[in-house]
């Protein structure tokens, strides 16, 4: 969501500024490549660029072809193929083994549900969504970013033919809270279709105002997590001191879970330095729904906690993640940040926060093809 939340504030100076734009989308993959499906890029007719298609290695390539989109205000579909050992036919030298398909969108601020507007109405609200995204490998027909989807309602420029198939397959999405591919045939032309599962951001709250939390505050926000730092003294918990948090909170534990919203997205983390202040505030959190719980500290210091409030069962052991953070070797306040952001996100993407080198299946899960 990072990503779409700063091609959205490019857009809005590109506007300011009087400059056209273009929205490059990975749509889809074949083989290996440095970004998925879902990858995007703004592009201004003068050549600045928000987000990333690759590793840089397509960024100047896309430029061209986004120019010339913006000139023939057409969406342009882009096939890169470089499974060929001599990757060097097609002019970008890849580093992958891979079929990569971008989508090239001009964005025409007139037209009132173009592919920029759908991302902002996506950012609009904390909810989880499926955007819908049409375009054909066999024909110069390319629809674009077409559809957002939300449990409360539907947005859409596509046909109304095709609306009532696609809405089945969005459903199938849903369920599986997964990305998929297939296609429709509408008016005798073959379509193609991502349907793009999206989450919204990681919403972490950190109880705790030292300065062993700046880092951990300044990390989550480089990846565009929405942070909250909670913490009971008032010379702490300040804006000065977490400048880029969403919100800064002096609230006693009592206080705590009346101002933040718990979601599927959610993480506390619990590094008060202040005993009875995590105590009371995890005692508070075993009765919510929050699908992470971390405490600083020491192993021994979390048993204390949870034989003193008579919680020690083997369901909250499993639940809390104590010690905090992944065995990285981490010593100083930014090291043990990182240690802590790595294993947030490892739980929230389901992943084993292991050696990549180890991993015996691809480094990113296929999707799923809603109609085989």
């Amino acid at each position: 969501m990072k990503e779409i939340a700063d091609i959205l504030k490019a857009h809005q100076k590109a506007v300011k500024d009087h400059k056209k734009t273009a929205l490059a989308t990975v749509v889809k993959v074949e083989g290996s490549s440095y970004r998925r499906p879902g990858a995007r890029m703004l592009i201004t007719e003068d050549g600045q660029l928000t987000g990333a298609i690759s590793g840089g290695c397509l960024e100047g390539d896309a430029l061209r072809k986004a120019l010339s989109a913006i000139v023939q205000q057409e969406n342009k579909l882009i096939t890169y193929d470089t499974t060929d050992e001599d990757d060097a036919k097609i002019g970008v030298q890849l580093g992958c083994n891979g079929i990569v398909h971008i989508l090239f969108e001009p964005i025409i601020d007139q037209v009132v549900f173009n592919p920029i507007a759908i991302l902002r109405a996506l950012q609009a609200k904390r909810e989880d969504a499926v955007l819908v995204t049409l375009f054909s490998l066999n024909s110069r027909i390319q629809p674009g970013t077409s559809m957002l989807y939300r449990k409360d309602g539907i947005q859409a420029n596509s046909s109304a033919e095709l609306r009532p198939t696609i809405i089945e397959d969005i459903a199938e999405v849903w369920r599986n809270k997964t990305a998929a591919f297939t296609s429709y045939t509408i008016a005798g032309n073959e379509l193609d279709c991502f349907l793009e599962f999206v989450r919204p951001p990681v919403s972490l709250v950190i109880a705790g105002a030292g300065n062993d939390a700046q880092p951990l505050a300044e990390v989550a926000y480089l990846l565009g997590w929405e942070v909250t730092v909670v913490d009971g003294r008032p010379t702490h918990a300040s804006a000065a001191r977490f400048p880029n948090a969403n919100q800064v909170l002096v609230a006693k534990p009592e206080q705590v879970l009346g101002q933040v919203n718990i979601d599927e997205q959610t993480a506390f983390v619990l590094m008060t330095h202040n005993y009875n202040y995590d105590l009371d505030l995890l005692n508070r959190l075993l009765d919510t729904q929050t699908p992470y719980i971390g405490t600083l500290g020491p192993r021994k210091k979390l048993t204390r906690m949870l034989e003193e409030l008579n919680r020690n069962t083997a369901e909250n052991k499993s639940r809390i993640h104590g010690p905090v953070g992944l065995d990285i070797g981490a010593e100083t306040a930014e090291e043990i940040a990182i240690s802590i952001i790595a294993e947030i996100k490892s739980v929230f993407s389901g992943a084993s926060a292991g050696l990549l080198k180890e991993k015996k299946s691809p480094i990113h899960v296929h999707e799923i093809k809603a109609n085989p």
